[in-house]
């Protein structure tokens, strides 16, 4: 059967992306008055570094409409969503949000490797263990414990990160200076 009704008219599509645009431009405007507000508050009141706060809240606040979908789709409606959701978020997020920002920064970005390299790193561990997990299109307790084990691991990192990032700091200063002695 068709998937066709009253609003797939030349008329209604019109309005329909208004409001999709009116709803995005709402949810902008939510998002940056309040949500990020009460998210630097809570990690304020926590005593939790930019890095942890991200790591965490921020994460958590962006990415529940992907854990959502996934749980819907696990226990009201079973299907095969979730996973794509999850998939093609992340996908989304690395290509176009990144792609976008670098786009409209009008200058070249210049990156530090180890921010760029840790968390790539996870976020490859992270692909791959779910690679593995859904490779028998089974998941079990232990493997979904080893995904859920992996965030927490990235999370401590991110807890230790200043104290990384200093260290690593200082080791360039000491071989730029070593380069400067010769």
């Amino acid at each position: 059967s068709d998937c066709t009704s009253s609003m797939d008219t030349m008329f209604a599509v019109p309005i329909l992306f208004l409001l999709v645009l009116y709803t995005f431009v709402g949810l902008a405007i939510v998002c940056d008055e309040y949500f990020c507000e009460s998210l630097e508050k809570i990690s304020s009141a926590l005593n939790l570094s930019d890095d942890v706060a991200g790591a965490t809240f921020m994460a958590a606040g962006s990415s529940a409409p992907e854990l959502f979908t996934a749980l819907i789709t696990i226990f009201i409606a079973p299907g095969d969503q979730g996973v794509g959701t999850i998939v093609g978020s992340a996908v989304f997020n690395i290509c176009v949000i990144v792609g976008v920002t670098a786009l409209s920064a009008g200058q070249v970005l210049d990156l530090w490797w180890y921010p760029l390299s840790r968390d790539s790193a996870f976020y490859a561990l992270s692909i791959i263990l779910m690679v593995l997990a859904m490779a028998d299109g089974q998941v079990t307790v232990f493997e979904s414990a080893s995904l859920v084990a992996t965030y927490v691991l990235y999370v401590s990192a991110m807890c230790f990160n200043e104290k990384i990032v200093d260290w690593l700091k200082s080791q360039e200063r000491r071989v730029e200076s070593e380069k400067n002695l010769k």
